[in-house]
This record gives C-alpha cells, structure tokens and sequence, in this order.
C-alpha cells in the first residue's frame, strides 16, 4: 500500500495513514467506538486469516476502502489467533476526548502484540514457555540470547558451528527468531515462522552493554558472568525490541542467567525429535516423555519440567541433590500434602510480568492473593531440621502484608477489567464508598422525589425515570401533561407521554452522575496504586514463584515415581551404563499388554551393541528406551527400571528413522548420510549413539560398505556407548573382529506362516529376517508374498558365503561410477614409495603380507 500524497484522503484516513507507515510490518487494530477496523491490505488479510467479513467504508483518494472489523471486546481470541499465525499486531487506541477533539480524535499505538512478546493470558500456552530469541554470528560462533517477557527469564549462551546452532533452536522453540540481516544463517532457521531479520545496528555490542546496564542497574555485566560480546549484543537486541512493543518500561527483567552449553547433556535437533521428548515426529503433544512425566499442578512448573526435559544436566552434585529432595519427599507421601497446597496456586511467575508491565487485570490479582495466603500452609509443611528441603523452605519468602493487602483491596470475584468497575472492595476507601452510596442510594431518593411530587401535584400517572441519553427526568401522559406545574421544565415529548425535568432533579442528576464517573476514576487509581506498591516486592515475589515451580517439579518426580514404578538412577564416575529390567517410559504407558523388559550392559570392554531382528520386534524400542532413559537420570528424576547405573555422558545422538529435506534440496539418503556425519564428527568416548538401518538409502553394495565403516569407525576409533540396529547380517562379523562389539537380537517365533514377536533381547545375532512374515502382517497380497518367497528360496540357494566385511569395490557387478573420486588408496600409496630393487626376498613377502591385510 503506497498513499505518499495524503491530501486526498479524508482526515480520518489521513490519520490513519501516517499510524499505518511508522508500522508497515504489522497489522493495525485502529479503535473506532465499540470496533478494532483494520483497512485496505491488513483489511484483506484479516478477512483471509480470521475469517470475517471484507466490507468497504465508503472512499478516500477516489478508491472504495476495504473495511474488517473485530469488536473491541472480543479482541483477544482474534489476537491469539493472529498470533498463532505468525502474525504481529499494533494496537491503536483513542487517546483524545471526542467531547472535545476538533476533527479525528486524537489516537496513538499503545502496544504491539508479536508471538514471541505477548504477556496476554488469552494468548499464551500456561504450559509452555514463550520465547523471544535472537543470533549473532561471529565466525563460526553464535551469540544467542532468549527472552520469556511474560515471566521475566532473560538467557544467553552461544553455540559453534550450524549443527549446534539447529539444536539450540530446536530445544528453545522460540516463537520469534530475531537476527542480523547479513547474518549466514541456515535457510531453514531464515524460512521458519516468527523469524525476523533485523538492522545490523541492533545488534551492536557497545549500546548492548549500555542498555543491559541501565536496565539490571549495575556498573557492569560481570555480576552475571561477563557474557562476550556477541552474547550482549544479542541480548541487548532483544531487550530493545521487547521494549518497543510493549511501550513501557521492564522492571521485572532484574539480570541474565549465562547458560554454557557444555554444562549440560548436548543434544542435536535430530535426536530432540527422534527422541519425542516434548512432540511427537507429527506433532502432537500426547505420546510423548513430558506427557508421561507431567503431573505437575501449576503452570510454572509445567513450563519447569519441559525445560528440564530439554536441558538434561551433567553437574552430578545438582542431580544428586534433586535425587536427596525427591526421595525425602516419597517419605510418608510428603508430596501428596504438598501438592494439595500447590493446587491452590496460580501461575505466579506470568502474574507477576502482567504486574510488572501495567497490564495485570483484577482477577490476576486476587488468584495473586490467594496463592500468597497458601504460602504459610506450604511453609509448614517443610521441616526445619530436614537438611536436604530446609534450603527450599528457607528461600521460600512469605508476604503477609501483601496478601492482606490483596484481600482487603479486592472483591472475592471481581469483573474481568477494571474499566468495568466494581473490583474495589468496600471499606478499603472511604471516599469510594461515599461515592457509591450516591449512586447506591439513587434509587431511594427518586422514590422518595416521586412521591413527594405526586403528592404535591395530585398526578397519578407522575414517574420518576433514568436512561443513558437524557438522564435524570418526570414522565407525565399526554393527558396530564397540561397540568404540569411552572417549575416542570419540558425536557422531551414523547407519542404518549411528555418528560419534564426540575430544579431539584437536575442537582441531583449532576451529583448521582458525576459520582459514578468519579467513582471509576478513583477506583481506576486505587488500582494502579495496588500494582506499583506489589511492584516494590518484584524481585522477592519472583524469586518465590520460581521456587514454588522447582517444588511443584520435584513433588511430580516423586508421584511419578510412586506411581509408574520407577527407581533412583546410581549416577557413577565409572565408564559404564547398565540398565536391568528397562522400560520405555511412553510405550508401557499406551500398550494394552504388559510390556517386556530388557537388560543393557555396556562398559569401555563391551561399547558396541550390533542389534538385528525383525521389523516391528522392538529394535528401535530398545534403543530409544536407553537414550530416555539415560536422559530422565539427568534431569533428576527417577527411571523405568528395577536398576540403573550411568556413568558420565556428555550427547546423546540418534539417526532414526528415515525423512527427507524438500525445502533444502536434500534426498532421504542425503539427510541420513548428514546425520551420520554430525555423529562421527562430534561423538566421543563418553556420548551415547543410537544407529537405525544405515545404508539403506543406496544400492546394496555402497549401503553395506558405509554402514560396516560407519559402526568400526564407531567401535575402533571413538569408543562411544553404541546400539546399531541393523538388516545387514554382514555387520555381525564385527563381534569376531573388535573386541569391545558385541551381537544381540529381538527374538521371535514363527508359527506356520505367521510370526509372534517377543521383544525379549538376547545375545547373538538373529538367525534371519523374517521380512515375508512382517508384509504378511502389513496386508501385501498373497500372490506377492508367495513370489517374493519363490524369489527368495533362488536367492538362497546361488548366493555367496558371506564375508566379514564389504566385497570390494572390484567385485561389484557391474562397476559403479563414483560420483566423488577420493585419489589413490593406502595400499596404492604404500606401493608407490616401495623401490623393488631394494627388496630382500624377505622384505617383498612381508610387504606383500602387510598390502593384503590392507585390503
């Protein structure tokens, strides 16, 4: 939309014009009475995304207006939906009298609502965090910072290198990506929704600085680990933008948190999404690890655990603590009396921000009361001599004379906004409740006006009325009308009826009016007064709501634990991990049947599982139950075993399953083979890999070759704790030839030709594949089964005695083009440097031995 030239519009529109360019990137809600309107090019996208009706408002400049409008007071549930989109949102409120405004009454902007800054009840997830984020690229590092405005939780930390960087956002999730416009980010973090290239001057370090310290009110960062200064620079961009949609100041915002990325179990966006810890691969919330181990009873603690599940820990002496704290609280069922206190408390942390930034509404402020007068119970509740939670109870902050003050200030239930009137308690303020018995009392002194006036006037049919246009004012009938006496002053004439107003009417109506409006007025006030004094124990009061979630965190690890059978995991310093009677947390909570335990043991001796079996017998089950597992005993909680012994991990990889990358250019088999290279670049001794079929993107031959080099260069040159699931049988002969690679099989039972999977782990590879018995199962038609056996039985019967590793590439028939030449082999090289006339006989059979044994 380009409307350079105003002077053709009406002055409305003119208004309205100027508001629209300094917000070009945004949607206009433009208030006009009882309406948000959004015109022209926001006029036909809101009809498109909400859908509601595309109108036109007369014209301006010649050309008809495309008109949408949303009533003012259901805003909100098209905000969120907008918001969901993607959407971002500038609300532009009257500020002007229309009593008194000549031409268009005066508006301004007074917020803009983006997905990753809203603070709105209406438009946030209570169980899920909100994030602002933003990158800064400085070589192959990566500045990041993120910003939860509707609770106050300000991160940095910094990553290196692409891969690193995609599992940072895939573990943030933010809702808003800002970054640099010359940053080289990848496309898919550029395409994602909520992303938002920015001026590269918001992103400089030196105003960062200044910014951050002027906010937290401190001579430097140092108290908050001297972040570098890409970290600043990405933090003070978002501080920036934070305050330019919300149009006030941020006084919750009270310091950053410096998060180093090595002090916790590193996961890659792969395996947060193999994984399903908090989505499943199609994107539901049900069926996955935080579905399982959510029973927490408040909000914040909710969004606690999903970034516990999503940052596993490696400080063994933080685990060891969170273990101590769940297990006192199993003692007697502490957590069930606890938790009943917890569910009378409300989301204190996001109440907290909407007080902070003005926006708090009257009935956030008594669920604030309410949850302050259950802190005492909860207080009591917690012993003072129990060593391990008598820290909890000693940061946990009582505020006496705020809940009285809530208490008294507020009604029990008051309306939804205090624009509405009524939240103001009576007898907390005298001249309020003054103000209200005029307009109270209105009732009985035009009852008792109407009475003395009949009686004076002898007029039967003498009513005393009120409505919102004239007023205060006498009805008479027509036919009494005339008699009317000279003080009646004729206000209105009606068909049957005549309105009269009097002297001692018209100073009452001045009184019962203008009280109501100055009752408002005052009680709009007191409540703004209520805010900023809970404003001067922001800190304190934030600093309890974040305690009260890590409490709520901890009695649900306790039920969990009480609940689903699960056990404290022995955290060692040892190379070892060893599970007895593991479970996978999510599949025995969805099987109908009793789901089949499995043992694990793997060590420095034995760190490679090569695992075979049929489809559909729990290979990938197995495997992932290990990676949970491992990963539940990191962030404190208990695990679905009868035992579990880890020693240190520092990743977790998978490669699962099998996607393509449209959007990216990249193949099925590309995308594998990328996975598979992020493993064997990054892995080492202490990660745990789990491998899924690798190979099977390609032909036979290439697919067998890369995975029997893959799972030796795994087992041989890093040693990592690795399941490799597989199809080729080929890479079971790994166990004669390294010592620490081990075979193990999903067992199964066929039954005429029918197969029965019994889930149970064995040593020892499987004896075959029983691939025709799974497409029975999956319904491929008979005709094709019964060729596909005949075909198999042909296969059998000519095929070679299988190898300990890949044919070489000579015996491939025929020869296949290899797209990448990788110049001369070792052994090509080795007879390069040979001269054979300085052979012994010796020296030509011992390298001839040695060239073999290369191949």
């Amino acid at each position: 939309m380009s409307h350079t030239d105003l002077s053709a519009h009406t002055p409305m529109m003119q208004q309205y014009l100027r508001i629209k360019a300094e917000h070009p990137h945004q949607m206009v809600f433009y208030r006009m009475g009882d309406f948000y309107e959004l015109f022209f090019g926001d006029a036909e996208k809101a009809a498109r995304l909400l859908d509601i009706t595309l109108t036109s408002r007369g014209q301006s400049g010649g050309q008809p207006i495309p008109m949408a409008g949303v009533p003012y007071h259901a805003a909100e549930g098209y905000l969120a939906r907008l918001v969901r989109l993607g959407e971002s949102v500038a609300i532009c409120e009257q500020i002007g009298d229309p009593a008194t405004s000549k031409g268009p009454v005066e508006r301004k902007v007074v917020r803009i609502v983006t997905p990753g800054t809203v603070s709105d009840e209406a438009l946030l997830d209570d169980r899920r965090d909100t994030l602002l984020c933003a990158l800064v690229q400085d070589g192959d590092y990566f500045g990041a910072a993120s910003l939860d405005v509707a609770a106050g939780h300000f991160v940095v930390t910094e990553v290196k290198g692409e891969e690193s960087l995609l599992g940072l956002i895939e573990r943030w999730q933010p809702a808003e990506l800002l970054f640099s416009e010359a940053a080289l980010l990848p496309e898919s973090l550029r395409q994602r929704p909520g992303a938002r290239p920015r001026p590269i001057w918001e992103f400089d370090a030196e105003t960062a600085q200044r910014q951050l310290c002027a906010q937290f009110q401190t001579h430097d960062l140092s108290g908050f680990g001297s972040p570098p200064a890409r970290q600043v620079a990405a933090a003070g961009c978002l501080l920036q933008y934070a305050r330019d949609t919300q149009r006030t100041d941020l006084p919750h915002l009270r310091g950053l948190r410096r998060e180093d990325a090595q002090s916790g179990i590193q996961l890659d966006a792969a395996t947060r999404r193999n994984l399903e810890l908090l989505q499943t691969l199609d994107g539901k919330d049900t069926h996955t690890l935080a579905w399982v181990l959510d029973s927490t009873v408040t909000a914040m603690g909710a969004r606690l655990l999903r970034r516990w599940l999503s940052q596993p820990l490696r400080d063994r002496a933080r685990l060891g603590l969170r273990q101590q704290r769940v297990a006192r609280l199993r003692e007697g069922w502490l957590f069930e009396s606890l938790r009943r206190v917890l569910e009378d408390i409300g989301d204190v942390e996001r109440i907290l921000g909407r007080v902070a930034l003005g926006s708090a509404r009257p009935r956030d402020l008594t669920r604030l009361g309410q949850s302050l007068h259950a802190l005492p119970h909860l207080h009591s509740l917690l012993a003072d001599d129990d060593a391990v939670l008598a820290p909890l109870k000693a940061s946990l902050t009582l505020f006496p004379e705020e809940a009285d003050l809530l208490e008294r200030a507020l009604i029990d239930n008051p309306p939804m906004l205090i624009r509405d009137g009524g939240v103001i308690a009576p007898g907390y303020h005298a001249e309020l409740d003054e103000l209200r018995a005029i307009s109270r009392d209105a009732g009985e002194v035009l009852e008792d006006i109407e009475k003395r006036e009949r009686s004076r006037t002898g007029l039967s049919t003498l009513r005393v009325k009120y409505n919102r246009v004239h007023g205060y004012y006498i009805e008479l009938s027509r036919r009494e009308a005339e008699q009317a006496p000279a003080d009646y002053v004729r206000r209105q004439t009606m068909k049957n009826a005549e309105r009269f107003i009097t002297p001692e009417l018209k100073v009452f109506e001045d009184k019962a009016l203008s009280a109501s409006s100055r009752a408002l007025a005052l009680e709009k006030s007191l409540y703004e007064d209520l805010l900023a004094q809970l404003g001067q124990r922001l800190g304190l009061l934030q600093e309890s709501a974040q305690l009260l979630a890590e409490l709520d965190v901890l009695c649900c690890f306790a039920e969990r634990a009480e609940t689903l059978n699960y056990v404290a995991p022995e955290l060692v310093d040892t190379p070892t991990l060893e599970i007895v009677e593991g479970r996978h947390p999510v599949v025995e909570r969805v099987l109908d049947d009793a789901f089949v335990p499995n043992n694990l043991h793997l060590d420095r001796q034995r760190s490679m599982l090569i695992i075979t079996g049929p489809n559909m017998g729990g290979k990938s089950t197995y495997m992932r139950q290990t990676a949970l597992i491992a990963l539940m005993a990191h962030i404190g909680c208990g695990v679905p075993a009868t035992r579990a012994v880890i020693g240190p991990l520092d990743r977790i990889f998978t490669r699962i399953g099998s996607s393509d990358d449209l959007a990216g250019g990249r193949s099925t088999f590309m995308v594998e083979m990328a996975e598979t290279a992020n493993i064997l670049n990054h892995a080492t001794a202490e990660s745990l890999v789990l491998m899924d079929e690798i190979g099977r993107g390609t032909s036979t031959f290439d697919g067998l070759s890369l995975a029997w080099a893959a799972a030796h260069h795994l087992a041989q040159e890093i040693g990592a704790y690795t399941l490799f699931a597989t199809h080729y049988f080929e890479l079971t002969q790994l166990a004669d030839q390294l010592p620490n690679v081990f075979n193990a099989h999903l067992s199964a039972a066929e039954h005429g030709d029918n197969i029965v999977f019994l889930h149970r782990v064995q040593d020892g590879p499987a004896s075959r594949s029983y691939g025709l018995q799974v497409a029975q199962l999956a319904g491929v038609p008979r005709t094709v089964i019964e060729d596909a056996r005949a075909r198999l039985a042909e296969l059998e019967a000519g095929a070679p005695v299988a190898s300990s590793a890949p044919a070489p590439r000579a015996a491939v028939t025929p020869q296949q083009a290899d797209l990448f030449p990788s110049g001369p082999s070792a052994v090509e090289k080795a007879l390069a440097e040979v001269d054979p006339d300085q052979l012994t006989p010796r020296a030509a059979l011992e390298l001839l031995y040695r060239l073999r044994a290369q191949l």
